[in-house]
Order: structure tokens, then sequence, then C-alpha cells
């Protein structure tokens, strides 16, 4: 289930403590159950009729399928007059739990189900999990940061690791698939001045009209005007500038945000620039080279002033033609659409290129104040949900 049944007891003070997370004598081999009791087991009846080897599973299979309408509920299931059908006996404790899922089912499985019910919102699983064997979600990894907040430092401390290795295998496997979206904006550049390695086949087509036919029939040739892999200036060919809306709905698509920032960060072509926004705006470019700096900076929550966010952009502005301003937010405006819609033409009038990113995530899933988005169109600034390889598309589109 999501959370402990009343009555189970809380995870005490050294749950936050280091400790191995597999008990360090070996559990016994389980006894081989009968068949009318595997048949209660899937059921979920007659507890009371089960043999002791049987009770662990009955168990842990409360906590993975009850969920407030199966056996863990302790609802009324049916069958018998006495109504519910869950035992008396509260449930374990996080640790007992987890040992008692390595013990039935493996250690795989153990890791699984706790990341799948912290990612639900059991929060006290978090510091069971192994950081080394947890499957890494932007779900988990939202659980874990609002949690965070809240711990104190000793328990925050045995976190650091789990929320690592989050972040590096979630920016990891976006990179792989948003880098070939960048395709034109990191191609390494012709260049004329030595610097890099020598581009070959460019440096053959340049020279072709000094070809010569040798007597012995061989062609040579004399690279006179030789080209050079030269890859883009760093200090900016374009400026991407990340408004984020941080307000308490935008939670999910701020995690995918900062990952995103990330991986444009890498990009040789581009200046990439990250401002977070609720009613005050703070700039955060200085972690965007990395993402977990850049999620721990994030204080979650607050209103929404877009307006402020663009004036915020609009003062980065130096070359409009080549600067891209992607606002990332639901456009719940808690302020006069005025000032934001006198913004976004401001930008649009200089040459900006601007873009509404209604909510970002894996799927690009649509949750928005339609509304402010139709004016926010009018004004000049397309908006659209997008995955972030849609966001990253439409920057390379922009600046190959």
């Amino acid at each position: 289930g999501d959370e402990p049944a009343a009555g189970g007891p809380a995870p005490g003070p050294a749950d936050g403590a280091h400790r191995d997370l597999v008990p360090p004598t070996a559990p016994a081999p389980p006894r081989l159950l009968a068949a009318a009791d595997r048949w209660r087991l899937v059921l979920g009846r007659r507890h009371d009729a089960l043999d002791t080897a049987a009770t662990g599973y009955a168990t842990a299979l409360d906590e993975l399928y009850g969920r407030g309408s199966g056996e863990g509920s302790r609802g009324d299931l049916g069958g018998g007059t006495g109504g519910g059908g869950g035992r008396e006996a509260p449930y374990p404790g996080v640790r007992a739990w987890s040992e008692e899922l390595a013990a039935l089912f493996g250690p795989g499985i153990r890791e699984e189900v706790m990341a799948a019910a912290a990612a639900q919102g059991r929060t006290d699983v978090l510091t069971e999990l192994h950081p080394d064997t947890v499957r890494p979600s932007v779900d988990l990894l939202r659980t874990v940061l609002s949690h965070a907040g809240g711990l104190p430092e000793a328990r925050l401390a045995a976190l650091r690791p789990l929320v690592r290795r989050l972040v590096d295998e979630l920016t990891k496997a976006l990179a792989t698939r948003v880098r070939p979206a960048l395709h034109g904006a990191i191609q390494p550049r012709p260049s004329h001045r030595p610097g890099g390695p020598l581009d070959l086949p460019r440096t053959i087509r340049a020279n072709l009209a000094g070809a010569r036919r040798r007597p012995d029939g061989t062609v040579q040739l004399l690279p006179e005007h030789p080209v050079f892999h030269s890859r883009g200036r760093r200090s900016a060919d374009w400026r991407l500038i990340l408004v984020t809306d941080v307000s308490g709905s935008m939670e999910s698509s701020t995690i995918w945000a900062a990952l995103t920032a990330s991986v444009l960060a890498g990009v040789p072509t581009l200046s990439t620039h990250f401002l977070a926004f609720s009613t005050e705006v703070v700039d955060l470019t200085g972690q965007v080279d990395d993402p977990l700096s850049l999620l721990l900076e994030v204080s979650i929550g607050g209103g929404t002033h877009i307006a402020a966010g663009l004036r915020a952009a609009r003062e980065l502005v130096s070359v409009p033609s080549r600067t891209l301003v992607v606002v990332i937010s639901d456009f719940e405006e808690g302020h006069p659409l005025g000032g934001l819609l006198a913004e976004v033409r401001a930008l649009v009038a200089a040459g900006c290129h601007v873009l509404g990113c209604a909510g970002l995530d894996d799927l690009g899933r649509p949750r928005y104040s339609t509304g402010v988005a139709a004016q926010l169109v009018a004004a000049g600034m397309p908006v659209a949900a997008l995955s972030p390889l849609e966001l990253a598309r439409w920057v390379g589109e922009k600046v190959s």
C-alpha cells in the first residue's frame, strides 16, 4: 500500500542511519506452500487458516496489493459475516518489510517494489532504497527531493547518494535521446584556421582545382587550402534562456527542465541560462552544468509571476536574433495579464525567438490555462506541451 496501515509502528530514529539493506544472516529457505494456502493467498481470504510458513507471504502481499481497496485496506472483502478480511496483527515497520521482501522475493524485487511505494508517496521507505540497484524515475526523484527538504542533516546525508544516482542516470538517459535532435548544433564546423583535426573530405573538395595527373597515371593533390574541424565557440553563437516556473503545481516539469538544461548546456554553440521564478526570480545559471546542484537550489512552491521571469530574461538579451527564450509554465499567472503580454510583445518585437512550454515531461502532457495561452499566442508566443526531446528538436532547428 501507499502508507502503513493504522497501528503500524513508525520508523525508528535508526532508520536514517547507514546500514546494510540485507540482513547479516541469510534467511532460512522458505518452506513449500500447500496448494490450499497458495489459493488463500491469491484470493486474499482466510488468513486465519494459513499455516505459519505462509503468514510472511500474506503480509508482503497485503502491503503490495492492498492500496486502500484490497486486503491491505482492512475493508469488507465479502465472504463470511464477520466483515473485514484483514488480519488484526499490525503491519511490520519499513525495515522489517524490506527484509521480508528480500527474503521472500529477492533483493531485485525488493528494490523495485520499495521504489514504486516511494514514488506513490510512501516516504518512510526512502532510507531503505539502495542507490546502486534502484530503478531511476522522475516520480521517485520528485518524491525524494520533496521529502529531503524536511529531514535533519544526518538523514539527508544518507539520501544524497540516492539523489545523485537518480539525477546522473536520468540525465544520461535523457542525453542519449536528446543529442541526436541537436545534430546540427553539435557537429564540428569547418574552419581554415588550424586548431582541430584535419577535415579530409572537405580538404580534398577545396583543393580539387589544383590536382595534377602524374606521368604514371596517379593523381597528385597539393592541399594549399587545408580545412580543419573546429567546434563552435563556447562564448555563444546562440543564447538559450529557460524561464522555469517553480510554483507548487510545476514540480515534475521543474525536474525535467533542470535535467534538460544540463543536457543543453553541453551544446557548444549555446550559452544556456536557467531562471527559476515563482513570485520572485532566481538566476541559477551557475549551476546549470550540474543538475543535482541545480535541483537542490530550486525551492518549489509559491505563486506565479511569469512577467517577472520574462523581464529578467529580457535583461540577458544581447543579440535578439540569436536568443531563444523558452517559458516553462502552466501559465496560471497570478498577476495582471497586461504585464505578461507586454513582456512577450517586447521580446518578439526585438527579434527574439520565443516559445511557451505548457508543462515539460517525458510524455508532453498538457496542463495549462488555455485562456492565458491563447492570449500569449496572439501576442506572438507559440504555446505547446512538449517532451524534452521535442524541445531539443525545436532548439536544434533554430540554431543549426
